[in-house]
């Protein structure tokens, strides 16, 4: 028993951290790789555990002694026993099932560790109609033997029914590419991979045996995720496709590949609603490959993951891979494919499906390391609170849930603040980013301000990101198209008016557009409207940047003051 100590570990696997404690942040950061943050209020932080939090750890490399260790060094009290006992019981099914390569091609084997396992599985309802009676493995395990095109549908299954499974089998190599990384970039600069770019790489890519080359690498926004990719697709040197979340970012892959590698325009193709086609390395949209033209229908664009022999598939943003394109992605384990993302969390509860289908974690470094070593720019998030005006308080009272927001996210007095912000910070280049097309047009007017939107011609979007750029433009104004994937690396104040609800990646992404690296601190309003619903949504939204050790300053705001 140490008093001292910040964390209280309790029987229901929830952890509370006391922000206060002298070892809060060194026990912050001890506890990303395998605990959920889940609440973050002023003075106690409360974290769960959970199997695919510590099955994500594993996979990483990080075991149960290491998590048990982690919570011994921190705990104000003695760990209770049945936590360690079940914390070892869920990291050892990691690894129990695994998927092995079979001497009939059409057919793999699914290999239990014991006969008890081997039994439960088949009990499954939902798993036993893909299996077939195997036999035996050569170290004599209990197995069953599953069709090829079943290895995703069944490893969903499985993680579903709580046993995750490790594949083993090896990944097909697909069409070579001649591809090298530039020392010196096109532009005539010097290029060097950081060293966690090249870690990062190489714990996907492993030594292209059994069990590696597929999974999920988790940086913070303004890391160089992109390098990343290009890092793996060196290693490889084989046909790649690449999905991402926008036109733009589909140019800005284009742009970083002729920039800083051997390939030339004719080696690469855009796929999106605007160009179809495909060369040996192809860069998609999303959107391009879930549309249909009947709600019921097959989706056309799926056809692009068979019309070449890839070798690699990065799905840039995985936190934002639609549910319909797991489906595909279900059918396509032979491939080697890596998800780039800044968070895991997705609020359609999907995580699971990225783990099985995608891949497991596989490299994940905390944010304020990165900004320690001044790879991401230090970061101060502030929320201003601004009272509801009088005008708008019966509306506000007799309205629905959804309207509620609505109303709270789009308070006119929001806009003097806005105003007064970019005012005080003269020497900042500024995005003013919401969820609202009308309020959001209300203050591009204002502030006679260039606004991009889903519906800017992707040529004007294009032109006036490179404005900004340029310098030639201090303040935009932009809707969630510009949550994603989107280099505006001297952006270094953002002013967040309103928001998708509660949703912690879109507030992570959002931050990650101000944290290219650079000399002055970046700044990060929200601005809130007081006793609404949108302080309530606000608080889950800071939830994961809270987990990464940013806090907000709350400044209580009243009509006529200054900030």
């Amino acid at each position: 028993m140490n008093y001292d100590n910040p964390l209280i570990v309790q029987g229901d696997r929830s952890l509370l951290l006391d922000v206060h404690a002298r070892l809060a942040e060194e026990c912050r950061n001890a506890l990303i790789p395998f605990a959920e943050l889940e609440k973050s209020p002023e003075h106690l932080h409360t974290y769960k555990l959970t199997p695919l939090s510590l099955w994500n750890a594993a996979s990483a490399g990080f075991s149960a002694d290491d998590a048990v260790a982690v919570l011994e060094k921190y705990a104000r009290y003695d760990l209770p026993q049945a936590v360690i006992a079940w914390i070892k019981e869920v990291c050892s099914r990691f690894g129990k099932i695994t998927l092995e390569p079979c001497e009939e091609g059409e057919k793999l084997l699914l290999v239990a560790a014991t006969e008890a396992i081997y039994k439960e599985i088949g009990a499954n309802g939902a798993v036993k109609k893909y299996l077939e009676e195997g036999g035996f493995d050569r170290l004599n395990h209990p197995c069953y033997l599953i069709k090829l095109t079943d290895r995703g549908t069944i490893k969903q299954l499985l993680l579903e029914a709580g046993w995750p499974v490790k594949d083993q089998v090896a990944l097909a190599d697909g069409e070579p590419l001649d591809f090298n990384l530039r020392q010196t970039t096109a532009a005539g600069q010097t290029f060097e991979i950081r060293d966690y770019q090249i870690s990062a790489a190489k714990a996907l890519v492993g030594d292209k045996g059994p069990g590696t080359g597929f999974g999920t690498i988790v940086l913070p926004c303004g890391s160089g995720k992109t390098i990343v990719g290009m890092q793996i697709m060196d290693m490889l040197k084989t046909s790649t496709l690449i999905i991402t979340t926008n036109i733009s970012a589909v140019h800005q892959w284009i742009d970083e590949l002729l920039d800083k590698t051997n390939l030339t325009k004719d080696d690469i193709a855009e796929y999106t609603g605007e160009n179809k086609e495909i060369r040996p390395v192809t860069v998609a949209t999303y959107q391009v490959l879930t549309w249909r033209p009947d709600k019921e229908g097959p989706f056309p664009h799926f056809s692009i993951f068979h019309e070449r022999p890839w070798g690699l598939i990065i799905y840039d943003e995985v936190h934002m891979l639609p549910a319909p394109v797991f489906r595909v992605v279900a059918e396509l384990q032979a491939v080697r494919r890596v998800g780039l993302t800044a968070t895991l969390v997705r609020e359609d509860g999907c995580e699971g499906y990225v783990f099985s289908l995608v891949g497991p974690k596989r490299y994940d470094v905390p944010w304020k390391e990165l900004e320690r070593d001044k790879w991401i720019a230090s970061a101060e998030c502030i929320e201003v609170r601004i009272d509801l005006p009088q005008s708008s308080e019966i509306d506000y009272a007799v309205a629905g849930a959804r309207e509620k927001h609505k109303i709270a996210s789009q308070n006119p007095d929001k806009l003097a603040v806005v105003t007064q912000i970019i005012n005080k910070y003269p020497e900042d280049k500024i995005l003013v980013i919401g969820q609202y097309l009308e309020q959001l047009d209300q203050i591009a007017k204002q502030l006679e301000a260039p606004i991009i939107t889903g519906k800017t011609p992707t040529a004007e979007r294009d032109r006036i990101y490179g404005e900004f750029r340029k310098g030639n433009i201090r303040v935009l104004v932009v809707s969630k198209v510009a949550n994603f994937a989107i280099d505006l690396p001297d952006a270094s104040l953002a002013i967040q008016v309103s928001g998708t609800f509660g949703s912690r990646q879109e507030e992570a992404q959002r931050l990650g557009r101000i944290l290219r690296p650079k000399e002055r601190t970046s700044r990060f309003f929200t601005l809130i409207t007081r006793n609404t619903v949108e302080e309530e949504f606000s608080s889950n939204r800071q939830k994961f940047l809270a987990e990464q050790g940013y806090s907000y300053r709350i400044v209580r705001y009243a009509q006529g003051e200054e900030l």
